[in-house]
């Protein structure tokens, strides 16, 4: 399997070239370029074909989000993540409404962050817990226009994917990993990732209250 192409967006160049060490490190995945403002990444991705940018947000000339929604545009078939320090409600909604799958804050672990890298080239997507806890409850603050005998189901901003959501249906009926694993024919390892997944989706801490979050959602 070809490794995942990364692209490393970010105005502080310490920070990016110590970011690609780390990456470096891992055979699944490749650091294929750099660039320190939105302008210089949409060159650079016309230029590499990244499958996936490491997106931060405030940055000089143009911004990660302006960079983001020009992205989704030019090149749809690119996945971005964005890699910030900042977790407020604004930036937050803003990246999501401008096409990132994923969103990490910078103190997020070298597993975590090549987990979520490996979730976006797949087409999936990946949540900082606090963010997906955010978005979780700016759903619950919409109006119900169901039927009054029928709660309307909520989507998420960000969905689960149709085998995060066999993996949630399981899960929701206490299967282990295990069980699982061996249900939806998966490596162990492969349903423990997709388990972590949902739970940061859902902004659960577990996953009992995954479960519960998603029946509130509709999602089961």
């Amino acid at each position: 399997m070809s490794p995942v192409r990364i692209l490393l967006v970010d105005d502080q160049s310490l920070f990016r070239e110590a970011l690609a060490t780390l990456l470096a490190v891992h055979e699944g995945v490749e650091v294929v370029g750099e660039a320190g403002d939105g302008d210089e990444a949409l060159r650079k991705a016309a230029e590499l074909a990244p499958d996936v940018v490491l997106m931060d947000l405030r940055m000089p000339v143009l911004d990660g989000i302006g960079a983001t929604r020009r992205l989704r545009v030019e090149h749809p078939e690119i996945r971005v993540i964005a890699l910030t320090t900042f977790d407020d409600d604004e930036d937050v909604f803003a990246a999501l409404r401008a096409g990132a799958v994923g969103y990490l804050l910078k103190d997020v672990s070298s597993a975590r962050l090549l987990e979520a890298v490996q979730a976006a080239a797949r087409g999936e997507s990946v949540l900082q817990p606090s963010v997906a806890a955010k978005v979780v409850a700016r759903f619950a603050q919409l109006p119900d226009t169901a039927q009054p005998e029928r709660p309307a189901a909520q989507p998420l901003v960000v969905p689960l994917s149709e085998r995060e959501l066999d993996v949630l249906r399981l899960l929701a009926d206490g299967r282990s990993n295990r069980e699982i694993a061996g249900e939806l024919f998966l490596a162990e390892g492969t349903v423990k990732n997709h388990v972590t997944n949902v739970l940061s989706k859902l902004g659960a801490r577990d996953r009992t209250q995954a479960a519960l979050r998603a029946r509130a959602l509709g999602l089961l």
